[in-house]
Order: structure tokens, then C-alpha cells, then sequence
């Protein structure tokens, strides 16, 4: 009789164990597109130290006192802009993206989701796989290029959740994949299967990443970096005669200065100098949100416009592609290596 077969003592406690799990995490979202459920969103998001690095003591007033009494609103406006029957673009993309994997795995790795800020949180979601018997997590943040302000907090919050755990379960992390071969050739694949779909031959293909402080490449944060080596990465990929290609970095916010060239303002610098016809894609993004749907699919286009350009176009995230998804099934088999 193996120990396996013993009989248990009576007061032993039921657990389940021995699984592998994966937690694919994006950054969040309000949980509906209306000024009160922005509000609570941003002021989980805005008062994140890794994304606000201002003091507590003065951030907290500036945000309290005067961002989300007014900020709200407006971002609710172009929540409601994209929004879709199922809920979040967002969200609804990254939940489809860990169904498209879980089905790809089958009963070897249980596979859910979760948003930084908003809900399914990071501690909701490892306890639940924790409770499914996982002892073994992947965590996988769903962000190309490395940053203090994305992939750093997911991880804080993780290891938060695991220090009040008496149980520890073993965890990996996804590292950030910019320049991996994996991550580029489903760019090259997917960018090109959409620009060959447009009626129109861009001049100019324009890639737009999320952009950042300038003082967090200062202080010696990698993101600026990344960016730069994926598009350098993808201009020796995609160029071709005739198309120029462009980095840009979109999303300021507030006083300080951002890192440059402002996408917004190169939209407007194109169109005035006499480039008819753009299209934008946003490698940084690995799933389809109110910044591409809504900054760049609509206030991008009339910015371009209205500065004189005629055909404008951007091009979806890898979202589920085919291309994104055998990207995500790769890359995660390689980094569940000697679990499964």
C-alpha cells in the first residue's frame, strides 16, 4: 500500500492540489461607463505610487480635490464611445484570449484572467485557482515592453496576495517579450494580413505606444527603450517601398512632460504638411481598449482629418488573432516548461 492509499486521519482537511494554472492579466477597466463607476476606477488606478510618483500627501489632494470631480465624465464619455454588449472591450478581449488558451491546453493548465485595477482582481483570482488545487501559477501580464507602471505593479499586487498566504503556491512570471522572435513575427503577420485588407496604400504607418513620463527613462525605467527596439524590430519587417514608418507615444496626462513625439500631434503635423493617407497600430497593446478604439480609431481620425489628410485607418491589437493566440500558446508552453 502506497502513503497515496492510507487512510487519511478523520480531522484531515480536504484540499485539492496538483494543478498548473495561468493568470493572464491587462491593466483594467470601470466596471460600466458611467462617471461613478470611472471614478472608482481611476482612483484605484491614479493612486497606484508606481503609476502617480508624486508624494502621497500632495497627490492624494490634487486627486481627490480636483481629478475626479472632473476627469470622470469625460473618460465616461469615450467609455461609452466603444463599449460593447458584453461590457469592456478590454475586458471582454482578455477574457476571450485565456478561453482561447484554456481550450488549447484542455485539462493539462486552468487558465483565467484578471484586470490590475477593477474587477476580476489579482487576489480574487490566484485564490480562486488556488483553490482549484493550482500549486503552480503563471502570471502572465500581458504587456510587450517592461514598465515600472504596468508590469512592476501587476507584480506587487501578486506578491501581495502571496504574503498573506500560509500556503504558498510556486509562482512564475511571464517576462516582458519586446523583442522575442514569437511576439514579433505575429506582429509582422497580423500587421501585414490587415494593411493588405485596406482599400487604400498607406504613405504612412504610424506605431503608437502608450506613453510615460519623461522623467521615468531618466530614472532609468526600460519602456522607452522597448518601444524603440519593437519598432526598429518592425520597420526591418514591414518596410517596403513607399511606406514610411513612424513611432510615436500617445495618452498624456497632466503637466509634465511626456515622452516624444505626442502621437496626437504628429496626426496633426502629418496632415498639415500633405500626407493624404495614414494608418496606426499600437504594438504595445496587447488587446484592443478606449485608447485604441476610441483615441486613436476616433479622435486620431479627426484629428488627421481636419488637418488635411483623406484616408485614415487602425489596425486591431493581436487581440485573438490568429496570429496573437499561437503567440500567447508559445510563449506560455515555454514558460510553463517542466510543469506540464
Amino acid at each position: 500500500m502506497t502513503w497515496q492509499q492510507q487512510q487519511l486521519p478523520s480531522d484531515h482537511v480536504a484540499v485539492k492540489s496538483g494543478r498548473v494554472g495561468v493568470l493572464l492579466v491587462n491593466l483594467g477597466t470601470p466596471e460600466a461607463p458611467d462617471p461613478a463607476s470611472v471614478k472608482k476606477y481611476l482612483a484605484e488606478f491614479l493612486s497606484d505610487p508606481r503609476v502617480i510618483e508624486i508624494p502621497a500627501v500632495v497627490w492624494q489632494v490634487i486627486l481627490r480635490g480636483i481629478i475626479l470631480n472632473f476627469r470622470p465624465k469625460k473618460s465616461a464619455e469615450a467609455y461609452k464611445k466603444v463599449w460593447t454588449d458584453r461590457g469592456s472591450p478590454l475586458a471582454v478581449i482578455t477574457q476571450d484570449q485565456a478561453a482561447g488558451l484554456a481550450q488549447r491546453f484542455g485539462d493539462k493548465v486552468m487558465v483565467d484572467w484578471a484586470m490590475r485595477y477593477g474587477k476580476p482582481s489579482i487576489p480574487d483570482q490566484l485564490a480562486k485557482l488556488k483553490e482549484a488545487g493550482c500549486e503552480r501559477i503563471l502570471l502572465a501580464p500581458l504587456y510587450p515592453q517592461y514598465c515600472g507602471a504596468t508590469t512592476a505593479t501587476v507584480i506587487d499586487k501578486a506578491n501581495a496576495w502571496l504574503k498573506e498566504q500560509r500556503w504558498q503556491p510556486v509562482m512564475r512570471t511571464l517576462p516582458p517579450y519586446h523583442d522575442d522572435p514569437l511576439y514579433i513575427d505575429a506582429l509582422e503577420a497580423d500587421i501585414t494580413r490587415q494593411l493588405a485588407a485596406l482599400d487604400f496604400e498607406p504613405e504612412v504607418l504610424l506605431l503608437s505606444f502608450h506613453g510615460m513620463p519623461e522623467r521615468t527613462l531618466l530614472l532609468g525605467d526600460p519602456y522607452h527603450c522597448q518601444c524603440q527596439k519593437t519598432a526598429r524590430l518592425l520597420r526591418e519587417r514591414l518596410g517596403k517601398p513607399g511606406l514610411r514608418i513612424e513611432t510615436t507615444f500617445q495618452s498624456r496626462f497632466g503637466n509634465a512632460k511626456w515622452l516624444e513625439p505626442a502621437t496626437d500631434d504628429t496626426l496633426i503635423a502629418e496632415g498639415e504638411k500633405g500626407t493624404k493617407r495614414m494608418a496606426v497600430a499600437a504594438p504595445g497593446f496587447a488587446a484592443d481598449c478606449v485608447e485604441t478604439l476610441e483615441e486613436l480609431a476616433i479622435e486620431g481620425r479627426d484629428e488627421f482629418l481636419e488637418a488635411g489628410g483623406e484616408q485614415f485607418a487602425v489596425l486591431s491589437c493581436l487581440n485573438t488573432s490568429d496570429a496573437g493566440m499561437a503567440m500567447l500558446e508559445a510563449m506560455v508552453r515555454r514558460e510553463l516548461s517542466g510543469w506540464i
